[in-house]
């Protein structure tokens, strides 16, 4: 057994944590391998205001006294991480999964306020990106790799045939993340 962690698990936009999402799965199987986490519903998810998201990342993301803290961020909670700039809680892992691209973003209403002044040039983001094929992601068509990955400097790992990694993309439990959650060295290549 590993040293208990605390996991803080944000996701995107529409999103009401449905039990077949991957990120339901994960947190049960954390949880019953002894971890603390923090999987909240974040405020007004099909119409969200990004000081209201910015204001719960703030509040779930409190550093814990004891043990390494891993934030997982999925779609549009991506962006809410990197908006959040000098707000972002301290964790030792994160792990952006599937980020929309700005464009697309900017071209939703509801949450076209979180690609505004969204910084892509920002040094020190320290964090993974892991995303599916840019052909087969309707919200990143050109690749999270090319849009986040690269100007960032993110190390990356890609899943073939992925999507926008989330259940509709044929995905529900995520093996290979659980695997990365409790050791880091772990390359998330796939889904198994």
């Amino acid at each position: 057994m590993t040293a208990p962690k605390t996991f803080l698990i944000l996701h995107g936009f529409q999103n009401h944590r449905p039990v077949g999402h991957w990120q339901h799965w994960l947190a049960g199987e954390l949880r019953a391998r002894g971890h603390e986490v923090r999987y909240p519903q974040l405020p007004a998810p099909d119409a969200p205001v990004l000081d209201d998201w910015l204001a719960a990342l703030e509040e779930h993301g409190k550093r814990p006294a004891e043990g390494e803290f891993v934030v997982v961020a999925h779609s549009l909670s991506v962006l809410l991480w990197l908006r959040a700039g000098t707000r972002r809680p301290e964790a030792d892992r994160v792990l952006l999964v599937a980020p929309p691209s700005p464009a697309v973003t900017a071209s939703i209403p509801e949450i076209a306020a979180f690609a505004d002044g969204l910084d892509l040039t920002e040094e020190g983001v320290r964090a993974r990106l892991v995303h599916g094929d840019g052909d087969g992601d309707p919200y990143c068509p050109d690749g999270a790799a090319h849009v986040y990955g690269t100007p960032l400097g993110l190390d990356t790992d890609l899943v073939p045939g992925g999507g926008h990694l989330t259940p509709d993309s044929g995905l529900g439990p995520w093996p290979a993340l659980l695997r990365w959650c409790e050791n880091p060295e772990t390359r998330i290549t796939g889904t198994e």
